[in-house]
């Protein structure tokens, strides 16, 4: 069953006036890419209100960025758009924005030092023991399902192959999985009524997480193992370490962005492979010559982190806009991952697009996402495992989408596939 979108520049009955980023009715639009299209043509740094969220004064308001160009050169210039403000819309208090978002809400020379820190626990020899069992767990997420030829694939598929990486990356017990996956679902689902709506509701899972990462982190110094919390407990840079308290932040960021997004590009991709079965047909004939190409696409595609936030340090121009010194700009992704002037095609799903200079994981700078490789693994492998495990897998009915302006969420998605035996094992292709 395909809902394919058009191909060509969508548009909107909205006028460019009309258009409300902050108004959760605009979120479920079904003409928000017109929006957004319209918005790179006729106001592409455009003022909006924000919305109010309880517990929180409203705020003054923030520019849209909107073109590919625009969004690289405010990511690239961390002194002239700074990240220490914040990086979502709201202004969080500083101690609660760097609670939940770590590294992402700090500039140098303090995002430098604690940067270089947490890569002490992804060195190449770290990466790799966590890239080999990749498609041993693909396999048996699959074995899981193959036997019953339909399957809710974002519950069963695509969400439990990051959660579990990321999870063993960090030393967690098995029997924890299910609740850190509610936890980060409340956390990025905020304003999602099935998720959460309140500030309180937030709090509580960050605190949770975190608590339960500083218990696991102390653990580690008495007695560390082979995992990277070991490794970043005991990991030092000009003979400083992270705190606990500094680990329970990074924490909740690297499980939240190293389960949510992931699983959201995986869902987005078998949703897109459902919709353009050419391409879909051009990928299994020589899987892992396009790999590297289609992985990307399927990156651009979802944009799984819709946007980002900077704050002006000083006055400036944008595209012909005047910005003043504390003004908020927002670098809205999925936006400049359709713009025509960057994108040949932009709104059809090509699997050897090149180039692809897409924003999918940031748009450069020093905040670009620190586990880009390990998600281009996580989707090459998986995708790898489905075509040869459920070849004729597709998605059956339309997917429950996540209500929200930050994370492009796949709640729920229904496929269908002709059953197999779980325990058919084959040969790797390679190339993955």
């Amino acid at each position: 069953m395909r809902y394919k979108k058009p191909m060509t520049t969508p548009q909107t009955t909205l006028s460019v006036d009309e258009i409300k980023l902050s108004d959760p009715a605009f979120w479920v639009r079904e003409d928000r890419d017109g929006a957004f299209a319209k918005l790179r043509t006729e106001r592409p740094v455009s003022w909006h209100e924000e919305m109010e969220y309880p517990g929180l004064p409203k705020g003054p308001g923030f520019w849209a960025v909107t073109r590919y160009a625009d969004v690289w050169t405010v990511s690239r210039n961390p002194q002239l758009f700074m990240s220490g403000k914040g990086s979502s819309i709201a202004d969080l208090p500083i101690e609660l924005a760097e609670f939940f978002g770590s590294m992402i809400n700090m500039d140098a020379p303090r995002h430098t030092k604690l940067r270089l820190i947490v890569n002490r626990g992804f060195t190449p020899r770290m990466v790799a023991k966590v890239e080999g069992s990749v498609r041993e767990k693909a396999r048996k997420i699959i074995d899981a399902v193959a036997e019953k030829g339909e399957c809710d694939f974002v519950g069963d598929i695509a969400a439990a192959l990051p959660l579990e990486i990321i999870c063993d990356m960090m030393g967690i017990p098995p029997t924890d999985y299910r609740r850190i996956l509610e936890l980060t679902n409340i956390i990025l689902g905020i304003g999602d009524p099935e998720y959460a709506m309140t500030i309180e509701e937030l709090m509580a899972a960050g605190m949770e997480l975190s608590q339960y990462a500083q218990e696991l982190g102390r653990q580690r110094i008495d007695k560390p193992t082979d995992d990277i919390t070991s490794a970043l407990m005991n990991a030092e840079v000009d003979g400083e370490r992270l705190t606990t308290q500094e680990f329970g932040s990074f924490f909740i960021l690297l499980v939240v962005a190293g389960n949510e997004t992931t699983r959201n590009a995986i869902s987005h991709g078998m949703k897109a492979l459902t919709d353009f079965p050419e391409q879909r047909a051009k990928w299994k004939a020589d899987f892992a010559a396009v790999a590297p190409t289609a992985v990307e696409e399927i990156v651009r595609w979802a944009t799984p982190v819709i946007h980002f936030r900077r704050t002006a340090t000083a006055d400036t121009v944008l595209s012909g806009q005047e910005i003043k010194a504390g003004d908020k700009l927002v670098m809205w992704y999925n936006a400049a991952n359709r713009d025509e002037a960057a994108f040949v095609q932009p709104y059809r799903f090509d699997v050897t697009r090149d180039p692809n200079e897409h924003v999918g994981f940031g748009a450069g700078g020093p905040h670009f996402c620190l586990g880009a490789n390990l998600a281009r693994r996580e989707i090459a492998v998986m995708f790898d495992e489905l075509f040869r495990r459920l070849p004729d897998i597709e998605v059956s009915a339309p997917p429950a989408m996540l209500l929200s302006a930050f994370i492009h969420g796949v709640k729920r998605m229904p496929c269908r596939f002709t059953p197999t035996r779980p325990s058919e094992r084959h040969t790797s292709r390679g190339g993955a």
